[in-house]
């Protein structure tokens, strides 16, 4: 029983969005090609394949479809999704790829078409004879007879899941999966975490621009840190000199703000600029103004441990 299971293909109908993400992905396909062939030739002169693009694309699409269609049944946008074409005009319940037939008449209507398409565009925009104006009507009817067709087709396949372009209509072939499909489990706590923490993160980075830092950390130090009455006397001064207040580190021009620690001018000036309602991050007091250090307290008394 399992050997006829594994050669029995599933003939399951495909999901209409599976087929479009298909022709998606085809199209995807032949616009990297097609750029990864230019850039071969870019130093080049420019327009060198300009007379002959119609003719270098339709061999490039042959060589796909010669390794994709005829070889494999399928497209590459179906192997990704795990889809073959299958012969809608067999009555056998097993799987049955489309004939030789079929898949050639495939590249004629899709290479072909479009090669035609192309090559009569470039004719008839380089000739403006008077003999040429029927043949450019009928073209261009026929061309909207064809596209006319695509739509009520694709309406079609979007009311009954079943052949997703014209083509796949004209020549009997549909799209089936390769392998039965196995129900998916899929747990959604690795995705609620995620998406969890990728809203706090949005959060943090909106709400920290708007916390200011300093002014945080001056009024947690003033609840840790009892507060006593600023003194601008000169022993005082002395004591607290020893180190910059900001940055913890030899003052360097130290100045003043109106209570009773040294500051580096560089840091207290740069501070205040950034927040005109800088205060002490040691005792919490606005500044007042930014002053240096008094003349009569010497470095050398600073200096005293």
């Amino acid at each position: 029983m399992a050997p006829r299971e594994e050669n029995t293909k599933s003939t399951g109908r495909v999901l209409r969005i599976s087929q479009l993400d298909a022709l998606e992905l085809n199209k995807a396909l032949e616009q990297l090609v097609w750029s990864q062939f230019t850039q071969c030739f870019h130093g080049f002169k420019p327009g060198l394949f300009a007379r002959f693009e119609p003719e270098v694309k339709a061999f490039l699409w042959l060589f796909l479809w010669r390794f994709t269609i005829y070889s494999k049944n399928a497209t590459v946008g179906q192997s990704v999704l795990n889809i073959q074409y299958k012969d809608d005009f067999s009555l056998s319940l097993r799987y049955q790829p489309p004939s030789k037939n079929q898949t050639i008449w495939y590249a004629v209507c899709t290479i072909g078409g479009r090669w035609l398409e192309e090559r009569c565009y470039d004719l008839f925009r380089n000739h403006h004879l008077a003999s040429f104006g029927k043949l450019k009507q009928c073209a261009n009817f026929v061309v909207g007879l064809l596209k006319l067709g695509g739509l009520i087709n694709f309406l079609i396949f979007l009311q009954r899941g079943k052949f997703a372009t014209l083509t796949e209509r004209l020549l009997g072939i549909h799209s089936v999966f390769c392998r039965p499909q196995n129900v998916r489990e899929v747990g959604f706590e690795y995705m609620n975490r995620e998406l969890l923490w990728h809203g706090f993160a949005e959060f943090l980075i909106f709400l920290l621009p708007l916390i200011n830092i300093q002014k945080l950390k001056a009024k947690l130090s003033s609840w840790c840190i009892p507060l006593t009455g600023a003194s601008n006397s000169d022993s005082t001064l002395a004591t607290n000199g020893k180190e910059c207040s900001l940055c913890g580190e030899w003052p360097t021009m130290p100045h003043t703000i109106g209570c009773e620690h040294i500051f580096c001018y560089y840091c207290v000036k740069s501070s205040f600029l950034f927040d005109m309602y800088f205060t002490c991050p040691k005792c919490g007091i606005e500044v007042h103004s930014v002053q240096p250090l008094k003349s009569g307290i010497e470095m050398s008394e600073v200096n005293v441990p």
